[in-house]
C-alpha cells in the first residue's frame, strides 16, 4: 500500500509533539507500507513562515514533499478573531470559522492541489491533528480514503460547529488515550469515531548519563524537570507561580530546569533555568539526573515526555485539570496531580525518595507492557485493513 501522511510541519528543527509523533509513526509503517509524509515548508508554528524549501527531501530514511505556505499568520488579527468567536461559539458563522481556520494556518494551496491532482496514486491519507488548516481544507477531499489521528483534547476550538460534520468524514481514526476517545464521543455523538488507540512507542538510547548533565549544567541540587514549549497554554506561567511559592516555604535548596523552546518571558529567578532546546541524548540524559518530570499543560491528548519519564523509572507530577494527565498517571500508578498551589506544594512534600522510586518503577512497567511497537504497528494494520 502506498499511505501519506499529512502533517503541517516536518523536519529535524521541529520541536513539536503531533509532528515527532507523525514522523515515527511513518517510520515504523514503513516497514509495511510505502509511507510518504507531505507538509509544508513551515517551521516556525507561530508565523508559519516558509523555511525549508519546496519539494522533496528525506528525513530518517522518508519521503518528505513539502509545499510553500501562502501567507504568514498575522497573530494580531488571528488573536482579534479568536477573541470575537470564543465568547460567541454558538452564533459565529460558519464563514467566520472558517476564515479563523484560514488565519490558523498554515494555509498551503500547493499542498491541497497536491492532493487532489494525485488522490488516485495513495491508497490511504492519515492526517495527523484536527486542529490546522492542512486538515481542515485537505481531508475532505480525499474523505474516502482518509483517517484521522485528532491530537484532540478539550479546548475551545473543538466546540466550534465546523468540525460537527468534518468529524463525520473520515473513514476511520486512530486515537491517542481512552479519555480522547470518550472526549470525542461526547462531543460528536453522530460520528462513528470508528477507529484504535494506539498512542506512541518509547525508544530510550541504549544508555543515558545523568552526572554528565549535572556537571556540564553545574546542577548539585535536587531540581524538578519540564520539558517542552514553555508557552503560558502548556501552563508554564502557573507552575512559575507555583515554584516560586514552594521555594519561598522551603528550606533546602531545589531547582527547576526548562528544556524547550521560549515563547514568553521566563521570570529571573536563581532556581529557575532554562538551557533552551537541546538534543536528544541531553534530553535523556535530564530525565535520568531529575527528581520527577512536571507536567502543567491543561491540554493534551497524549504526553510522550510522560512516558519517557517513564522509561527511565522516573515519577511524574501533572495538571488535575488535564483528563489525559491523570488518567496516565491513574492506569500507570506513575504520578500524582495537582489542580492548586497548595497540591502542588503538597505532593512535591509528600514524593520523597521512596515514593519517587516506586511510582517511577510502576510507570516504568506501564510503558513497557503497553508502549512498544508491535502493538501499535498492529493497529495501524488493522485501522487500513
Amino acid at each position: 500500500m502506498r499511505v501519506a501522511f499529512i502533517v503541517q510541519r516536518c523536519g529535524l528543527e521541529v520541536n513539536g509533539g503531533a509532528e515527532t509523533h507523525c514522523l515515527k509513526i511513518a517510520q515504523r509503517m514503513s516497514n509495511y507500507w510505502d509511507t510518504e509524509i507531505l507538509t509544508t515548508c513551515a517551521l516556525d508554528y507561530m508565523t508559519w513562515e516558509n523555511y525549508y524549501p519546496p519539494g522533496v527531501a528525506e528525513i530518517s530514511g522518508i519521503k518528505v514533499r513539502r509545499f510553500s505556505v501562502a501567507q504568514k499568520r498575522d497573530i494580531t488579527k488571528f488573536n482579534h478573531l479568536s477573541e470575537q468567536i470564543y465568547p460567541r461559539l454558538e452564533k459565529t458563522s460558519i464563514q467566520k470559522q472558517e476564515k479563523w481556520m484560514q488565519l490558523q494556518g498554515p494555509l498551503s494551496p500547493d499542498l491541497i492541489a497536491y492532493v487532489k491532482q494525485n488522490e488516485h496514486k495513495y491508497d490511504a491519507f492519515i492526517f495527523f491533528t484536527y486542529l490546522y488548516a492542512t486538515t481542515y481544507f485537505t481531508l475532505p477531499f480525499v474523505a474516502h480514503k482518509a483517517y484521522l489521528a485528532p491530537l484532540a483534547h478539550n479546548e475551545w476550538p473543538i466546540y466550534m460547529s465546523i468540525w460537527d460534520s468534518f468529524f463525520e468524514k473520515p473513514r476511520g481514526f486512530i486515537f491517542n488515550t481512552v479519555e480522547e476517545q470518550k472526549f470525542l464521543k461526547v462531543r460528536f455523538p453522530k460520528a462513528s469515531l470508528r477507529g484504535f488507540i494506539a498512542g506512541i512507542a518509547v525508544e530510550p538510547p541504549q544508555a543515558y548519563y545523568p552526572e554528565i548533565f549535572r556537571q556540564k549544567y553545574n546542577i548539585n541540587e535536587p531540581f524538578l524537570l519540564y520539558i517542552g514549549r514553555i508557552d503560558p497554554s502548556k501552563g508554564c506561567e502557573e507552575l512559575f507561580s507555583y515554584f516560586m511559592a514552594l521555594r519561598s516555604q522551603e528550606f533546602t535548596s531545589r531547582k527547576l530546569v526548562l528544556l524547550g523552546k521560549s515563547t514568553m518571558p521566563i521570570p529571573q529567578h536563581p532556581e529557575i533555568m532554562a538551557l533552551g532546546f537541546v538534543d536528544e541524548q541531553t534530553k535523556w540524559n535530564a530525565l535520568a539526573a531529575c527528581d520527577l518530570l512536571i507536567m502543567p499543560s491543561p491540554y493534551e491528548s497524549l504526553s510522550m515526555v510522560l512516558l519517557e519519564a517513564w522509561a527511565v523509572g522516573k515519577p511524574v507530577l501533572v495538571n488535575g485539570r488535564c483528563d489525559v494527565l491523570v488518567g496516565q498517571c491513574r492506569r500507570s500508578h506513575g504520578g500524582l496531580w495537582y489542580t492548586s498551589e497548595d497540591e502542588f506544594q503538597v505532593a512535591i512534600e509528600k514524593m520523597d525518595e521512596q515514593v519517587r522510586n516506586q511510582l517511577g518503577l510502576q510507570g516504568k512497567y506501564f510503558v513497557e507492557k503497553n508502549y512498544v511497537w508491535s502493538k501499535i504497528e498492529e493497529d495501524y494494520l488493522k485501522l487500513l485493513s
